[in-house]
């Protein structure tokens, strides 16, 4: 109970509100920020001495709660809103009956409802079963200036009531109200005007009284409202009276602006009087028209957001009109934000909300969704060829340069669509599907589009069904290694081993890399699985060096997370330190997708490795688009030239000549070379004759396990498996 409690619950009791009353009046601004703020649920609130009611609500099922627990009684003392991210922390809310049963209130946010008087009479609150990490300050200012349009709606509502006591009661709250207050008599002549009406129209008392109510009328609706008021004083049946209307207005300088009207009547020796309440909503409006756009569009592009769309899309399936949906994502953004900044990257996406809408019609809907994604919904348009011209015009349209600060910038993009009704009958699998088939085009490369089929669905459902037997095999050890020789190749001597991973699937047996690497790779198990592989391999090359192959060098291929990690220096000294391994043993195999998905700290890390003295080779060379001009950033010590060319030197003198190249230009870079997949006695030969220093292949050796590799090169304990 506040100090204050007998007069707040007076000036609570002036507005005359019970359960549910004033769902008409405030509803749509409950719906918007259910919308604004992702939240299960609203209300408006009044706190009365042992209850709390709610006027309005949305998203629960009572409307009257006792007071003690109520979260909104806290808010009365509050200054500003009282913001509570997760009511399970909180120790006045931790074992609130709210928090542990009933609708399980996690969040609470409330900002107070503050009568003229100065009396806080409740709250507009915010409820959510999730706890959240943070509200921000504009948050809190959106909550603060809904909750000042609900007080705006509730305090006509108040005045109204006021004026139905009489005529005397009316005029005494009127004079020093801050809205405008006029009454009128049956004849529809100006028999009252305060000072907030003199302030608002311009008119004094003296120019206003007597004179008809008219006068705030604009002169193009002139003589509507004095003929409504001498009609229902004639006896017709109000239209107006006991309701809020917004109307356009004039003032005595001939301004226009729009306000908000309640109107009452009572009789006084049978002749009908009338009161107005009149407010200046020009400012709501803007608050109304802010709060709407933040719920509807995106603040950046100003295209419609993702809640628009989905609505859009509702009204097509409703419908059953034919549509397509497509979802547009921009392929390098990330690298605009970061050599050019945030501020650049903005003005960058405009440019593509633009050229979007000029790649549609006016019918279509273009969408933001969030970063660097839009959609696209052609409405009444299911055709596959429609669709598919659109997805062209957008993808051409992209790869014309940006200009960012001054400079021309290329970026790429992929579409993914999906078709109403043959691809997906609800909102939900339409912009699913339009997503698998936005991931298809990305996998084939940037700069194009693919249309959704089910295999793609079922392919999904199979990487899903991996990535849960992948987890389990790491919990299960069921990964291992296996090792395949790198030999010199003049003479066929030892001189290292590159670290390949296998999984043994309890039911379906060995696994080949290709069934399971992609997937592995793409999963947020590929750092623990890349970290098990560098910490084994070390192990098992310190043993080997240690049994008979003191020269022994591992590869050890590395997965892109890795990299991207910022940690991998620190993981490799340690793997080292542990086996007991001098660094010169440890050659870590990186590709040309992991270099160009990496940016300068992953430059960084490779150059200290290769300082420690940790080989670096670049495998399968010469096969990628960018690799030589990498050769001049990246610390390489070795390039690994790609079984594709070696298989083919006794047929293609094409491949001879690359084998050649890459040869010569290693050694121009002062790097060795080591060719893959050698097979013949011929490959081997013309290989030799090339100047190749090393080489790997089934020649000498297929991948096997680690007691197979060391009884076949006469390895001391040859039966003895690392685990790490």
């Amino acid at each position: 109970m506040l100090a204050d409690e007998d007069q707040r619950l007076a000036s609570l009791a002036e507005y005359g509100v019970a359960p549910d009353d004033c769902q008409e009046e405030v509803g749509l601004i409950l719906d918007v920020a259910q919308r604004l703020f992702d939240v299960n649920t609203v209300l408006v609130s009044f706190v009365e001495r042992d209850r709390v009611i709610f006027p309005a609500r949305l998203g629960l099922d009572v409307c009257v709660i006792d007071r003690g627990p109520a979260f909104c009684s806290h808010t009365l003392g509050h200054v500003g809103p009282l913001v509570v991210l997760d009511t399970g922390l909180d120790p006045r809310f931790h074992d609130n009956p709210f928090v542990i049963d009933g609708p399980r209130v996690r969040f609470y946010a409330g900002a107070p409802l503050v009568s003229p008087s100065g009396h806080t009479l409740g709250t507009l609150c915010l409820l959510d079963a999730s706890p959240r990490n943070a509200f921000s300050h504009s948050e809190r200012d959106n909550l603060v200036a809904l909750a000042a349009l609900v007080l705006d709606k509730l305090e006509s509502r108040r005045l109204m009531r006021a004026g139905q006591v009489s005529q005397n009661r009316f005029e005494q709250i009127a004079a020093t109200s801050p809205d405008g207050i006029l009454c009128a008599d049956h004849d529809g002549l100006i028999t009252f005007w305060n000072t907030a009406a003199e302030r608002l129209f311009g008119f004094s008392a003296a120019e206003a009284l007597g004179r008809s109510i008219d006068l705030i009328i604009p002169d193009r609706m002139k003589g509507g409202h004095g003929g409504g008021l001498s009609r229902v004083a004639q006896g017709g049946a109000p239209r107006l009276v006991g309701r809020s209307v917004e109307l356009p207005a004039q003032r005595k300088d001939g301004t226009e602006f729009p306000i908000e009207l309640s109107l009452s009547m009572w009789w006084d020796q049978e002749r009908a009087n009338f009161g107005s309440i009149v407010r200046d909503i020009t400012e709501r409006r803007r608050d109304e028209d802010r709060l709407h756009r933040l719920a509807h569009f995106d603040p950046l592009t100003e295209l419609p957001n993702r809640v628009v769309l989905r609505r859009r899309i509702e009204d097509i399936t409703k419908g059953a009109l034919p549509a397509a949906v497509l979802i547009v994502d921009l392929d390098g953004f990330k690298h605009v934000n970061d050599y050019f900044g945030h501020s650049a990257g903005d003005l960058l996406l405009r440019d593509v909300a633009s050229r979007l809408l000029a790649c549609v019609r006016p019918r279509d809907t273009v969408a933001r969704l969030g970063g660097d994604e839009f959609a696209v919904l052609l409405a009444e348009s299911g055709d596959e060829r429609e669709a598919t011209e659109v997805a062209d015009r957008i993808v051409s349209a992209m790869t014309k340069p940006f200009q960012v600060d001054e400079q021309p910038v290329n970026i790429g993009t992929s579409v993914g669509i999906a078709l109403y009704p043959s691809h997906g009958e609800t909102v939900d699998d339409l912009m699913s599907h339009a997503d698998l088939a936005l991931y298809d085009a990305k996998a084939g490369g940037r700069d194009r589009h693919c249309l959704f089929d089910v295999g793609l669905k079922a392919a999904v459902v199979l990487r899903r069904t991996l990535e849960v037997d992948l987890r389990h095999a790491v919990e299960a050890d069921e990964f291992e290694l296996f090792y395949q020789p790198q030999v010199r190749a003049g003479d066929g001597a030892l001189t290292g081993a590159e670290a390949l991973l296998r999984w043994r699937h309890p039911e379906r047996g060995l696994q080949p890399p290709s069934a399971f690497l992609p997937a592995l790779e793409g999963s947020s198990l590929a750092a623990r699985v890349g970290g098990w592989v560098l910490r084994t391999a070390c192990l098992q090359a310190a043993r080997w060096r240690r049994e008979g192959a003191p020269n022994l060098v591992m590869g050890v291929n590395l997965f892109g997370v890795q990299c991207r990690g910022g940690d991998l220096a620190t993981a490799v000294r340690l793997a080292l330190r542990t086996a007991e391994l001098p660094a010169s043993a440890l050659e870590l195999e990186i590709t040309e997708n992991i270099v160009l998905q990496n940016d300068g700290a992953a430059l960084r890390t490779l150059r200290e490795l290769k300082q420690d003295g940790v080989g670096i080779a670049f495998d399968d060379y010469g096969t990628g688009f960018a690799s030589l001009s990498l050769l001049k950033t990246y610390p390489v010590t070795r390039l690994k030239i790609d079984q594709s060319f070696v298989r083919r030197m006794a047929d293609s003198p094409q491949d001879v000549a690359i084998v050649r190249a890459v040869t010569m230009l290693g050694r121009a870079f002062g790097l060795s070379i080591i060719a893959e997949g050698v097979e013949t006695q011929a490959q081997r030969d013309l290989l030799v004759a090339e100047g190749c220093d090393e080489i790997q292949g089934y020649l000498f050796g297929r991948p096997m396990p680690a007691p197979d590799f060391a009884s076949t090169f006469g390895l001391t304990g040859a039966r003895g498996t690392i685990a790490a």
